[in-house]
């Protein structure tokens, strides 16, 4: 049997610290629309969507490290994710 290995990072305080005050747009999920297909998960580039609760597909973005790209919302395939502007 072949075993899968999918490299995925964590978010870590680095030389930049905290990232997220960069971000002109923010992600906003729409756990009504979610199907906890988890694309926006495996897509971030910051590793800043979290998987929560006992299955582990329910998500949620850690604000401190999202820096506001917006791959997630154009990756859910569900529509689930929108970018709204950071106030």
């Amino acid at each position: 049997m072949v075993k899968l290995i999918i490299p995925v990072s964590k978010p870590e305080e680095g030389a930049a610290g905290l990232t997220g005050i960069w971000r002109s747009f923010k992600p906003i999920i729409d756990q009504e629309k979610c199907k906890h297909c988890l694309m926006c998960w495996l897509y971030c580039p910051e590793g800043a969507i979290e998987r929560i609760g006992e299955d582990k597909l329910t998500v949620k973005i850690n604000y401190d490290y999202c820096k506001g790209c917006g791959i997630c919302a154009d990756i859910c395939p569900f529509k689930a994710i929108t970018m709204v502007r950071e106030e």
